[in-house]
């Protein structure tokens, strides 16, 4: 994966296959599945089943699962295991109400203790290595994540993600990395340390390796859309300097490969429904969007959806049409 890893975040109706095959494109060096319910697996419930699709080209990729009790969540590391991904992910960082609030996710930074016991059962439940994505604490009175990175790294866990927020921030505000950085200067920490959280350019990728001393960085909202994001982070690490940004031509290139994936996994129609979510970040700025993105919205018919995004290519090819700031 290299020397410094770029992450692509595990996020719901988002990190799809589709959506994965973009990114690995452009250079994200491991990814995750969208967070899969551990009661959604041992039911066998077709939507949870359908996320534990991965295919040789998105490796290395991880399997990302979350729930509030202990027995269910080893029994769904055991069926994500016989999936056959490089590792397993537990999410203790999930802010949405739903989910926090039923003791998963985020949840759990509610109680430390219980956080340790299901994770040591997971590690033991599988031969694959174990990772955790979590978050600084529940709220600023209790930033817990400190001590709680030293308990799973001593019961077996082999690296650590950590979004720079508490859960009753959701995503609002700055993510603050310094816990982070204090977590991977620790001495006692012998894992890696990913940091996570408002990283959406080159320059504050750099700064945060630079400031934080993080093994890597995990791009989440900054990758929707937007999938050269790691490719751009990978040349500036490299030269210093930016790169060009995709070329409207290449925006529509990638947001045509994206919906053919979308066609081939999901089929026609649901294919045609998720990818809406997905036009508007692809051309984020452009002015006088608004009519194409209607068209986009509104047809169920895969060959006038390309149509409409080569029909932008010719229009938007010209000089004078630069994006511009939304």
């Amino acid at each position: 994966m290299g020397d410094f890893p770029l992450l692509l975040a595990p996020m719901e109706d988002v990190s799809d296959p589709p959506f994965r095959a973009v990114c690995k494109a452009n250079g994200a060096d491991l990814m995750y599945t969208e967070f899969i319910s551990s009661e959604g697996l041992i039911r066998s419930a077709v939507k949870s089943l359908k996320k534990l699709d991965i295919f040789e080209y998105e490796r290395p990729i991880g399997i990302q699962i979350f729930g509030s009790e202990i027995d269910s969540m080893v029994e769904a590391a055991i069926i994500a295991t016989q999936a056959k991904p490089e590792l397993i992910d537990i999410n203790y960082g999930c802010p949405v109400k739903a989910v926090a609030c039923k003791g998963a996710g985020a949840g759990i930074l509610q109680d430390i203790p219980k956080m340790v016991r299901m994770t040591e059962a997971i590690v033991k439940a599988t031969h694959l290595p174990v990772t955790v994505k979590t978050r600084l604490g529940w709220d600023d009175k209790t930033k817990n994540v400190v001590d709680a990175a030293e308990r799973l790294q001593d019961i077996g866990i082999e690296a650590l993600t950590i979004h720079g927020r508490t859960r009753v921030q959701m995503y609002k505000g700055e993510a603050d990395w310094t816990l982070i950085g204090e977590i991977k200067s620790n001495p006692r920490m012998r894992i890696p340390v990913f940091g996570n959280g408002d990283v959406d350019t080159p320059e504050k990728a750099m700064q945060n390796k630079l400031l934080y001393g993080v093994d890597g960085i995990m791009i989440g909202r900054a990758s929707i859309g937007y999938p050269w994001i790691f490719r751009e982070m990978k040349h500036y690490f490299a030269t210093g300097e930016m790169m060009d940004p995709p070329t409207h031509q290449e925006r529509v290139d990638t947001c045509r490969t994206h919906l053919m994936e979308s066609l081939k996994w999901k089929g026609d129609v649901l294919g045609i429904l998720e990818m809406r979510r997905h036009y508007h970040a692809y051309f984020k700025g452009y002015p006088n969007f608004k009519p194409f993105r209607e068209r986009l919205v509104t047809t169920m018919n895969p060959n006038e959806v390309i149509s409409i995004l080569d029909e932008i290519a010719f229009v938007f090819s010209g000089a004078l049409f630069e994006p511009v700031e939304a």
